[in-house]
């Protein structure tokens, strides 16, 4: 089974310093400019559809420089304030068990996969793994 991709938000108005700007560019690859132009257009996406391990930390370091990022499992659409796993709550993907999904805290799972080889790599409790 595939893992979740995230998609990193940025999810409100944040300062134009210039360490809001250099995390901006250290997580896009734009330029400058287009880097002030994604500030000035919150809400916006900053980087669409990528693995858990790669979206926790440029969340993380968007947040430290003062820019209000989140991440949003792109299977079941649930959004996280900051990169600890949500409650597991109903998951509205249709594909995958919830315990699958690194957006939630279940760190188990009963689907017959689960049962017959042990939890999935990545889905044994152990976040970004």
């Amino acid at each position: 089974m595939e893992d979740p991709q995230f998609t990193v938000l940025l999810t409100g108005a944040s300062p134009h310093d210039p360490t809001a700007l250099k995390a901006v560019r250290t997580v896009t690859g734009l330029s400058l400019w287009r880097s002030r132009q994604l500030l000035d257009s919150a809400p916006a996406v900053v980087e669409p559809e990528i693995p858990f391990h790669v979206a926790a930390p440029a969340a993380r370091l968007l947040r430290q420089a003062g820019v209000p990022a989140a991440l949003q499992c792109n299977w079941c659409r649930r959004t996280l304030a900051d990169d600890t796993p949500v409650d597991p709550g109903p998951c509205a993907s249709p594909y995958f068990p919830a315990a699958h999904c690194q957006a939630n805290s279940t760190t188990s799972c009963d689907c017959a996969f689960c049962v017959a080889y042990g939890p999935l790599p990545g889905h044994d409790g152990r976040r970004g793994s």
